[in-house]
């Protein structure tokens, strides 16, 4: 029984209008249905394949503030979501997701804002020891990231747009086991991604944007992994040939 908090997805490409650029998408257009089998499941593609643009809206049709947060951050600072969210219904699980959070890497730094603002009268001393003990704006980009996506304890629905662009190789190795042991726990992740070390997460659902075409992909069928391979072990060919000149 698929008992994830978002189980599956309709499009309804009538609500969507004519002149919109969604349309243009080809691996998005041909969306009407999809089910959402395991804990985790990430788009890959490449840039302007829709990916994100789908995450976005299963975001925002679950009730997330689009630049990112829990479900009760309510902020703006600029205003660009796609209508995409407005054709989409969500067929939800009968659990109630006990956290959740909606991560953009763009727009990180107001996510942290905010929350600055949310401590309220709370001491800093005990407000800040859930993030290691500091001010999410006195850390790195990734520190701050990575400090308070791990404080989210409770099994819950996580949405993740390009998490890697804020975090070094080791650091997207501690978000891959972060999200390995919770997504055994029971919570659910999408991840919209480029980094061969998320995207060869056990057991994650892979959903290809590339050429057009909507489909499951392995992780050694991806294009991430197979130019990160090719560069790794046939480093002097491949730089040899980009460098080659008439």
């Amino acid at each position: 029984m698929n008992d994830k908090f978002i189980r599956s997805l309709q499009i309804d490409w009538n609500k969507i209008s004519e002149n919109s650029y969604l349309h243009g998408i080809p691996a998005l257009r041909q969306i009407s249905f999809l089910e959402f089998p395991e804990n985790i499941t990430i788009f890959v593609g490449e840039n302007g394949s829709g990916k994100s643009t789908l995450l976005e809206a299963i975001a925002v049709a679950y009730g997330f503030n689009p630049e990112g947060g829990t479900l009760n951050y309510r902020f703006s600072t600029f205003d660009d979501v796609s209508e995409l969210n407005q054709g989409i219904t969500l067929t939800k699980g009968y659990r109630r997701a006990a956290s959740n959070y909606f991560f953009r890497a763009e727009s990180f730094f107001n996510v942290a804002s905010k929350t600055e603002e949310y401590r309220g009268y709370t001491p800093k001393e005990i407000y800040y020891a859930r993030y290691g003990g500091k001010s999410l704006h006195e850390q790195s980009h990734g520190e701050s990231f990575l400090s308070y996506f791990q404080s989210f304890e409770d099994t819950g629905l996580y949405l993740m747009d390009e998490p890697e662009a804020a975090l070094s190789p080791q650091r997207q190795l501690s978000l891959f086991l972060q999200i390995s042991k919770m997504a055994k726990a029971g919570s659910q992740f999408f991840l919209a991604s480029h980094s061969p070390i998320l995207l060869g997460i056990p057991d994650a659902y892979i959903l290809s944007f590339d050429n057009g075409e909507l489909k499951r992909c392995d992780y050694k069928d991806t294009e991430s992994y197979q130019i990160m391979e090719m560069f790794i072990n046939h480093k002097d060919v491949l730089v040899g040939r980009l460098l080659d000149e008439p």
